[in-house]
């Protein structure tokens, strides 16, 4: 298996420390060899201050991290900037953006085996003209896929979600979702539970809209009109997906065990369940992608930045997940 590519995030979050962090548990959590794109001084000034002895070894080509990832961290080359903890600037989105866009046109070119990125502030790459919603859109773009193909799940050691709708206001959910969007993100989703998580019959629960699933129509119709179609559609397709579920059910213990994903409506119905639950170890996945993509499931968190608080168990499973994803895909 080729060396997962990892972006470095902005440099003035939490990313460096965890991903440096990251690297000295690499052996105790069976992690591949991963290099990052980019901001050796950031990552060097980051260990430092944490403490770590973290060694780097600036390489000139993917090949040459998985020789050197036993004694250090490989970075590739690229730019680089002050590390100021808890401040970000214009230089240091610029830092994020490089690196990102080196992992991604690495792990296109299939260089590396997967991309694993930090997390960006996308108010501050907005400043420099960064015109995508967030990272996913962006490697989405890099690998020639339309937005919508490219889908977000949240997976963590309890449970699996995924938002039909994103980043957008509470207030437009109900305009948004369709029959039509349903089935094209569960059928991508039962594709990528196949073939990256090596579950042959993914079972799909798809959630409600509304309270209590609309109660027959009493809160609402989209269950009624929209959701209980599509969810009959996929079935019909040979997919095995169940529902419309009330969301307030869905999520307890003994329900868990009845499926492999849930598929929510929205962004906080997905998200607020798996970080109640797995807040330390989610991982964002993009499925539909020819190429492999997790990511932490947190954010930059300026505010403990370079403090000693940031915990990196997040960041050790994007890497673990996608490395187990790339052995899947290549069966090597």
């Amino acid at each position: 298996m080729k060396p997962l590519a990892v972006s470095l995030g902005d440099p003035a979050g939490i990313a460096p420390e965890v991903i440096c962090e990251a690297w000295t548990k690499r052996g105790a959590k069976s992690l591949p060899p991963f290099f990052v794109t980019g901001g050796a001084g950031v990552l060097r000034a980051a260990a430092a201050l944490r403490g770590f002895r973290v060694p780097l070894a600036i390489i000139d080509h993917p090949g040459q991290a998985v020789e050197a990832f036993a004694s250090a961290l490989p970075v590739l080359g690229g730019s680089d900037s002050e590390y100021r903890p808890g401040e970000p600037d214009e230089s240091g989105a610029r830092l994020a953006l490089g690196s990102l866009e080196a992992a991604s046109l690495l792990a296109a070119s299939r260089d590396a085996g997967a991309i694993v990125t930090g997390p960006i502030a996308k108010s501050e790459l907005a400043k420099i003209g960064f015109g995508f919603p967030g990272q996913t859109e962006f490697v989405a773009a890099a690998c020639d896929i339309p937005a919508d193909d490219a889908v977000m799940m949240l997976a963590g050691p309890q449970l699996r979600t995924v938002p039909l709708t994103v980043h957008c206001a509470l207030s437009e959910v109900p305009g948004r979702i369709s029959a039509d969007l349903i089935l094209r993100r569960a059928t991508i989703v039962d594709q990528a539970l196949r073939q990256d998580f090596g579950i042959p019959a993914p079972r799909i629960a798809i959630c409600g809209l509304n309270p209590h699933a609309g109660e027959g129509g009493r809160m609402g119709r989209e269950e009624i009109e929209i959701i209980a179609p599509a969810i009959a559609a996929l079935r019909a397709a040979g997919i095995d997906a169940t529902g419309p579920h009330p969301a307030d059910a869905l999520f307890a213990g003994h329900a868990r065990g009845t499926y492999d994903v849930a598929i929510a409506m929205y962004h906080d119905q997905a998200l607020i369940p798996l970080k109640a639950l797995d807040f330390d170890q989610g991982v964002n996945v993009t499925l539909g992608l020819p190429i492999i993509r997790t990511s932490p499931d947190h954010g930059t968190a300026f505010g403990i930045a370079g403090t000693g608080a940031a915990r990196p168990g997040a960041m050790i499973e994007a890497i673990r997940m996608a490395g187990e994803m790339a052995l899947r895909r290549t069966g090597r």
